[in-house]
């Protein structure tokens, strides 16, 4: 993928999992909806005292795999530098995009002052993630034996994210 093809594939997306590493245990993996702003800053919406924004505050790297949500499922790995913003009103405006995003159309802006309350009543924050690197697979499926033959799997590799070539 070009770096074109990468920020497409993440903007015209909506679900991914999130994946962090834990204070104890494993890493930990959260499925979350997502949007994009201008600046190809990864935004997740959260709750200040959930597991994905203390791990922030630990440690700044974590991972984003993005969905394709058909099948066979295509993925975009992303490596992220995460930040935690606390500021309410972006939480509230970051709660009203992500509910569109859900509902796969904008949401009306009467309803704006009812989910920026819901979201400061639950203690919301933004979870900033700046991609630095992707890797990628692209998907292989079996529909019937005669494609048997053609599931031969390659390497893949890291990629910077503004990696011009694969």
């Amino acid at each position: 993928m070009t770096p074109e093809e990468r920020r497409a594939f993440v903007r015209e997306h909506r679900t991914a999992v999130f994946g962090y590493g834990r204070a104890n245990d494993g890493p930990a993996m959260s499925v979350v909806y997502y949007a994009m702003d201008d600046d190809d800053t990864i935004l997740v919406s959260t709750l200040a005292q959930r597991g994905k924004a203390r791990a922030v505050e630990r440690h700044e790297n974590v991972s984003l795999c993005v969905l394709d949500e058909k099948w066979p499922v295509t993925y975009l790995q992303v490596y992220c530098r995460a930040t935690v913003d606390t500021d309410p009103v972006a939480a509230g405006n970051l709660a009203m995009t992500i509910a569109g995003v859900m509902t796969g159309r904008p949401l009306d802006e009467a309803v704006r002052p009812l989910v920026i309350e819901g979201a400061r009543k639950e203690g919301r924050v933004v979870v900033r993630l700046r991609p630095y690197a992707t890797f990628e697979t692209p998907p292989l499926h079996v529909y019937e034996e005669t494609d048997l033959p053609l599931l031969v799997r390659a390497t893949s590799a890291s990629l910077p994210w503004d990696a011009t070539s694969t």
